[in-house]
């Protein structure tokens, strides 16, 4: 489904991606782990074109969108879902318009059925019947599945999930995360979850890959990375501060 070849980007003097290579496969969830700062936000902005690399490609179904021009961009990125490490709601409306926003802004569709699809999906993610509340009203969790909701209304092809359960104990991580692999199943889209979550993220995930001094270091299926024996895999999996990766 996407394709990342030889990225590279800086800010200023500082070097953040130095040739990244990762192949993301289509209906599946890749989660891409690393140490805090080392680049997975920067990397996951640029396989919707939020950023564009300094040079590489980033191929969607062969489609390099770091060379589309606007409105063929625009349809691209339409293709794409986000839920974003706070969830990103808009606090002066309810839950159920932060759902239906996209549709409105979006599409033509006439308004019952706009309703009608934001309240199926905020079923789906566990709240019905809580479209009149407002994000403040909402507790940690319940925003990150508000956000998922939002995230599912225009029916994605590929959803992002960056850092999905950042402020969230160990039991709502744990439902976020159930969650995410549910609605997979259901909607089939092909996921990419940006985490340094471990190991309860490699629960959900098909795919796992390591980003660390710039670049992939590993890529495999789930088991496999659990188990190699790479020693920057290693040093990460143990929570090692000494070892191979550069730590911040």
């Amino acid at each position: 489904m996407i394709r990342v070849v030889d990225l590279h980007k800086s800010f200023g003097k500082q070097s953040v991606l130095k040739g990244v290579n990762l192949e993301i496969a289509a209906g599946k969830i890749t989660t891409i782990v690393g140490t805090s700062g080392c680049g997975k936000t920067v990397l996951m902005k640029h396989l919707n074109a939020l950023l564009l690399p300094d040079r590489g490609q980033v191929l969607v179904e062969g489609v390099d969108i770091t060379k589309l021009r606007q409105k063929p961009l625009y349809e691209m990125r339409g293709r794409f879902g986000v839920l974003f490490q706070g969830a990103a709601l808009l606090d002066s409306m309810t839950i159920l318009d932060n759902v239906a926003f996209p549709l409105r802004e979006k599409t033509r569709t006439p308004e019952a059925e706009i309703r009608k699809k934001a309240e199926e999906r905020l079923e789906q993610v566990g709240l019905e019947g809580m479209g009149y509340k407002y994000p403040g009203e909402l507790s940690g969790g319940m925003r990150k599945r508000a956000g998922l909701a939002r995230a599912l209304v225009m029916d994605p092809d590929i959803v992002l999930f960056d850092e999905p359960t950042t402020g969230l104990d160990p039991i709502l991580g744990a439902g976020i995360h159930q969650l995410i692999a549910r609605m997979q199943q259901t909607f089939k889209f092909t996921g990419v979850v940006i985490s340094h979550t471990i190991p309860q993220v490699f629960g959900i995930s098909d795919y796992v890959a390591l980003l660390a001094n710039g670049v992939i270091e590993e890529f495999n299926v789930t088991d496999a990375f659990v188990n190699s024996q790479n020693p920057l895999v290693r040093q990460f999996i143990k929570g090692e501060t000494e070892g191979p990766i550069q730590v911040l």
